[in-house]
Order: structure tokens, then sequence, then C-alpha cells
């Protein structure tokens, strides 16, 4: 972990607007619950979709680039000692 000064545009709950150093433009943070609850709604929507639907195929890539956040995030948390935000318990979707 570093510590460094990052340009806070808007600090709104869970929709917070901020530059890291280096960037160009800002990004939005994401907190780790709200990145979980997305992942498992994108599992639902691609449960609901059938495979040979039109947009399936975007739906799943949607849905696994939002659980490789999640995995990387949960990655990062355990190597530095952090309880998850969320019960990382499987469910039935």
């Amino acid at each position: 972990m570093r510590v460094e000064p990052i340009e806070i545009y808007s600090d709104a709950s869970n929709y917070a607007v901020l530059r890291q150093p280096g960037r160009r433009f800002p990004g939005t943070l994401v907190q780790g619950d709200s990145l979980h609850v997305l992942c498992r709604m994108a599992d639902t929507a691609c449960l609901l979709i059938s495979h040979s639907a039109p947009g399936y195929a975007e739906m799943n890539d949607l849905r696994n680039a939002l659980w490789e956040r999640l995995n990387h995030y949960k990655t990062v948390l355990n190597e530095h000692g952090i309880p998850l935000p969320f019960d990382d318990q499987p469910t039935d979707c």
C-alpha cells in the first residue's frame, strides 16, 4: 500500500468521482459491496437469457468483466488482511 494525493470531484456515497495521479481523466469508485451486487445481477441476467439469444455473448462478457474486477478486489483485500464487506457464499443463481 502507498499513500498519494488524489483529486476528488465528488464524494457522493456510491457515486464518487476521483482522479489518480498521472491519469488524464477522472474515474468512478465502485464500493466492493456494490460491485458484488452488480456481479450477482449480471449472473441473474445471464441465467434469464437463452445462450442462443441475441446479446447473450455481450451480456456474458460484461458479467465476466465485472467478476474479474471483483476477484481482483478480493485478492487485494486478502493480501492486506481486510475482511470482505459482503457474504461471499455462492447463491443459487
